[in-house]
């Protein structure tokens, strides 16, 4: 797995649009004190579930598995000329 050049980034905002996703489908309601770990994995529970993206293998389900999985979601959403991009 190569890692991306602006993972981090990606990776916040995957999760800001994850949950927005969540919340405008009906499925989850975000509580402040969820930590981003817990909403990392909903969020890619629910994305494999409605077939947006591929599941991982189960023995492959890790945090920083599903941290790359989710800012490659997230990277395909944003125009070819965003900065995080380049």
């Amino acid at each position: 797995m190569k890692k991306l050049k602006h993972e981090a980034e990606l990776v916040k905002g995957a999760l800001l649009a994850g949950m927005k996703y969540a919340e405008d489908r009906g499925a989850a309601v975000f509580e402040p004190t969820d930590s981003a770990s817990e909403r990392i994995l909903y969020i890619y529970r629910l994305l494999v579930h409605d077939k947006v993206i591929q599941p991982l293998p189960e023995d492959q389900v890790a945090q920083q598995s599903l941290r790359h999985k989710l800012a490659l979601w997230y990277a395909k959403q944003l125009p070819k000329d965003h900065p995080l991009l380049k």
